[in-house]
């Protein structure tokens, strides 16, 4: 079996199709479904979803491009719907400099008052991290230890480094296909393979062939498949290893 641990099947993208495209997760392997908040809408989305659907969770959280909109009252807003049982981490929350759609104060601001909802409540975060790397880890030490999986990895060997020493886990995605992506192919390769997730972040980053069109869930049979090849062990062996690995970062049954 696999877990997609990061999608956003909240989105509208799959409001024609919702059911079909969980069953077709369902028909590839993929078990169990990680559905991420990225706003305050979507967080609330992603528990109506785990709500529905029997084998998806929630993550709830809002996302550092949502920064500068979001009111006084998120981390609240957050906690309360982290009450529900079917939540399982907060985020995904962090910080991404690389677009920097909200300032970067509003970022760090609201990256700080969701990662102290997370250590109030007891629960893992899911961080998102881009071109933030260096403040990424110096703000998320302020609350150590607690657990965490830096989701779309795309950081250097020292940034895996620096996660591993904190004793965070790390997400790959689709995007390692891409023929440009040797850098992270190799991290990959080197990651630790009781330390590593899997996830689509679907709908973005179909894999190489797919670009351009939606991604789905059911993807991550062939991510599992491709990094298989990558470090030169059994499909079987990578989806144990990651499958295990997500049950008990979320504390899945």
């Amino acid at each position: 079996m696999l877990i997609d641990t990061h999608c956003h099947l909240d989105f509208p993208e799959y409001d024609q199709d919702r059911d079909q495209v969980v069953e077709r997760a369902k028909d590839s392997g993929v078990g169990v479904i990680i559905n991420i908040g990225s706003s305050l809408k979507g967080s609330a989305g992603s528990v109506e979803l785990a709500e529905k659907y029997k084998n998806i969770y929630a993550v709830v959280g809002v996302h550092p491009h949502e920064a500068a909109q979001a009111p006084e009252d998120t981390a609240k807003t957050i906690k309360g719907l982290a009450r529900n049982k079917k939540v399982v981490a907060i985020g995904e929350i962090g910080l991404d400099y690389f677009k920097n759609f909200s300032p970067v104060d509003k970022q760090r601001d609201l990256f700080r008052k969701l990662a102290a909802a997370a250590k109030e409540l007891k629960l893992p975060v899911v961080l998102h991290s881009r071109s933030a790397d260096e403040d990424t880890i110096k703000i998320i030490k302020e609350f150590m230890p607690l657990p965490a999986v830096v989701h779309c990895f795309s950081g250097d060997e020292n940034f895996l480094r620096s996660c591993l020493d904190l004793g965070f886990l790390v997400s790959f995605t689709c995007n390692i296909t891409y023929k440009k992506a040797q850098n992270l192919r190799e991290i990959a390769r080197i990651c630790p393979i009781d330390r590593m997730m899997l996830e689509t972040d679907a709908p973005y980053l179909s894999p190489e062939g797919f670009r351009g069109k939606r991604n789905e869930p059911f993807q991550v049979k062939l991510l599992a498949e491709y990094i298989a090849q990558i470090r030169g062990i059994s499909f079987a062996e990578i989806a144990d290893a990651t499958t295990n690995n997500a049950r008990k970062f979320f504390c899945l049954e």
